[in-house]
């Protein structure tokens, strides 16, 4: 099994020890990488001389693949152009953040790391940006890397259609190496339901020693459907210990988290309680169970109050019609976050992880 795999991009001179990845390398088994189909990718070779530097891709936008074994990676991308600024976001997976906004200036050069879970046999690096570029990327495996595993609902997914955002998918931006997300949330789960689809066993089979299981439920355990409705007082709590017992029997860190708040204001300008009884439920049982905690439904209350009734719908999918081309009449959501919102939430759970001093985890925050 390959340890590392190493690729210079550009139609100029390679990089010994370095895969040649060019505007014209489409992806093949085969071959086992390069860039997927709809991709638009142009190539460019400042002529300096040096091959990581010189020549890069510029990916406007593409997708670029490589098959890799199930398992943790930590991954470092080169971005940088010898004569102009350049301006690069790097996502992985379904749609998941690692990068948010590289900028360099003419001649400057970064070399930028993350890590990524691989599930699905293929890691697949998403570039976008005003003025993108890739010179080189390196991805390694990562055997000891902590990993992440995130159980929830579609307040924590990974949202494909732009621009929704989970802020599970934004959770990995926040870290720098050694410390993987796994995001398994589903859309439209509760705690019941989530263990009635084997969602919870999938996790428990590939979760390992002082991993971590993050835990938030609550907005479709108060729906009244049988698969799904879950009583604060009663079951509610009772699944919830379930998650805690499975991570606890693989000797894993369970992180209970109360469900986001909803963008709900009264008359009076006040933001409601979204959660009632479900979030008293979550704070006794971390109390009871001794598990730790992050208020995100107190965190994220706090910022929706901040921003106010009418501002705190740029956190939200509120949207104008045509502003985005797949919301041709707009939107206005108080559940879900867009991009800004996602990484805003995620943001407060890693705050979080900082508060707890969740170690190792705390020490892999950027």
């Amino acid at each position: 099994m390959q340890a590392v795999y190493r690729f210079d991009f550009g139609p100029g001179s390679v990089a010994s020890g370095y895969e040649r990845v060019t505007e014209h390398s489409v992806y093949a088994p085969e071959t086992g990488f390069g860039f997927v189909e709809g991709s638009r990718v142009y190539g460019r070779d400042r002529g300096t001389g040096n091959p990581l530097r010189s020549d890069f891709c510029i990916p406007v936008p593409a997708t670029f693949r490589v098959d890799v074994p199930d398992g943790n990676y930590n991954v470092h991308v080169t971005i940088g152009d010898e004569i102009a600024p350049t301006y690069t976001t790097v996502r992985f997976g379904p749609n998941r953040m690692a990068l948010p906004l590289l900028e360099t200036a003419p001649g400057q050069f970064v070399r930028r790391s993350f890590a990524a879970h691989v599930d699905d046999g293929s890691l697949r690096l998403h570039f976008t940006g005003k003025a993108p570029r890739v010179n080189a990327v390196e991805i390694e495996r990562a055997e000891q890397a902590t990993t992440v595993f995130l159980a929830g609902d579609s307040t924590v997914t990974d949202q494909e259609v732009f621009p929704y955002a989970g802020w599970g998918q934004m959770l990995p931006a926040f870290f720098k190496t050694d410390a993987a997300v796994a995001n398994h949330a589903k859309s439209g789960r509760s705690s019941k339901s989530f263990i009635g689809e084997g969602r919870l066993d999938a996790i428990v089979g590939k979760i390992k020693p002082r991993d971590f299981l993050f835990v938030q439920f609550g907005h479709n355990d108060q729906k009244s459907d049988e698969e799904r409705h879950t009583d604060p007082r009663t079951t509610y709590k009772e699944y919830l210990r379930r998650y805690v017992d499975a991570a606890r029997a693989r000797e894993a860190i369970p992180v209970l988290i109360t469900p986001v708040e909803r963008r709900l204001f009264d008359e009076a300008g006040n933001l409601k309680d979204s959660h009632g009884e479900y979030l008293t439920a979550v704070r006794e049982l971390a109390a009871e169970q001794g598990v730790p905690l992050i208020d995100l439904a107190a965190k994220s209350r706090k910022v929706i109050e901040e921003w106010g009734d009418e501002g705190s719908k740029s956190l939200f999918m509120w949207s104008y019609p045509g502003e985005f081309p797949d919301f041709p009449d707009g939107a206005a959501d108080n559940t879900h976050f867009n991009e800004t919102g996602g990484m805003r939430m995620a943001g407060l759970v890693a705050e979080g992880i900082r508060e707890l001093n969740l170690l190792p985890l705390s020490l892999y925050l950027r």
